[in-house]
């Protein structure tokens, strides 16, 4: 009897955790809610001149958000530079001195954490030039200790757990789950470990196992590792979780050539970025089933904002936007036809009144 009433809070336990991942993903695949973020600030500080810092322009998500980036400091009447760190610790160490010796008002870091530039770091900040982050450490917001006057970042955490609730509803829990990540990067950590806590948490989810693959080597190592990952797990495993789009760019052939279905048989989640390939992917219904998109070109105008904020000696606004998952249901109504997501809740209105612009 005792193992009858066990077997029966075990089995409500599974129930609950699956209608809470269900409510969670409703809430993400909703359409963009009205703009939220902040509706004052100080007015356009004049004559100001930033760098972006980009970890590697070949990454869409970086490159979306140069480009946010450019389109707010014309708004501003600022001038931008844009500097390639091209996927590498020492470009981005070449870059980032290149930043300092063009003696900036402010400094973006694009996609890359700030622990591994903190001597330059430290630098601007003896110079009194503020430095803001986009994906740029574990959590969004201020964070004075790597010297960033904020992180710009629909937070990574909630963003890892809804990838991973997807894969809890889409599979009716029970869900055979390998997860990609890359060392390098803390924020990486942090949303690879989220995701494995979630289906971890998830009764008849299996976790066969977190790949740490460096995302500056995809081409060359995704290929042969999933082959090496279909042959170690077959039909057992059903989802795979990365960090960001990028894993998904190099699987579709190795895929392919194993006879494995584009749709169904394994299905590629994305917590983070939302690259024009990905969109593709997601719209042909071929080897990638969702993705949790950054709104690049907003996070650019935050960006910009947010430096604003620090030239005029303010504090940072503290906004972070909301998680929305993109999958091939709500695409066509989410992401237009350039592949790019680009909230329709007049953010660019709302910052321009901001900055009296």
């Amino acid at each position: 009897m005792a193992a009858l009433s066990l077997i029966a809070i075990n089995a409500h336990a599974a129930d609950d955790y699956l209608a809470r991942a269900r409510s969670a993903i409703a809430a993400a695949v909703r359409p963009s809610p009205p703009w939220d973020g902040p509706a004052t600030g100080p007015q356009a500080q004049p004559d100001k001149t930033i760098v972006y810092v980009a970890s590697d322009l070949r990454n869409g998500g970086v490159l979306g958000v140069s480009d946010g980036v450019t389109e707010a400091a014309r708004v501003m009447g600022w001038k931008l530079r844009v500097l390639d760190g091209q996927g590498s610790v020492s470009g981005r160490t070449a870059a980032m001195n290149q930043a300092l010796s063009l003696n900036p008002s402010g400094i973006v870091l694009g996609g890359f954490d700030p622990s591994e530039q903190g001597a330059v770091i430290r630098k601007a900040a003896s110079l009194k030039i503020p430095v803001v982050g986009w994906h740029a450490g574990p959590k969004a917001g201020p964070d004075p200790s790597s010297g960033l006057f904020t992180n710009v970042s629909t937070d990574p955490l909630a963003v890892a757990r809804t990838a991973a609730d997807y894969a809890v509803v889409k599979s009716n829990g029970t869900a055979g789950v390998v997860v990609f990540t890359d060392s390098l990067y803390k924020v990486a950590l942090a949303k690879s470990t989220a995701m494995a806590d979630v289906i971890k948490q998830c009764k008849g989810c299996t976790l066969l196992s977190v790949e740490d693959t460096p995302l500056s080597d995809t081409s060359t190592r995704i290929p042969q590792l999933t082959t090496s990952l279909l042959q170690r797990y077959g039909k057992k495993w059903g989802y795979a979780l990365g960090i960001n789009d990028l894993y998904f760019d190099f699987m579709g052939p190795a895929l392919v050539s194993a006879g494995v279905s584009p749709s169904g048989q394994l299905v590629n989640l994305s917590a983070g970025d939302g690259s024009e390939s990905a969109f593709q992917r997601i719209r042909a219904n071929r080897y990638q089933a969702g993705t949790i998109p950054e709104p690049l070109f907003l996070h650019g105008w935050q960006l910009v904002d947010e430096l604003n904020r620090a030239f005029a000696g303010q504090p940072p606004s503290g906004y972070s936007t909301p998680v929305h998952l993109v999958t091939p249901e709500n695409i066509a109504s989410d992401v237009g036809p350039n592949n790019v997501y680009d909230p329709a809740n007049r953010y660019r209105d709302a910052y321009r009144r901001i900055w009296g612009k």
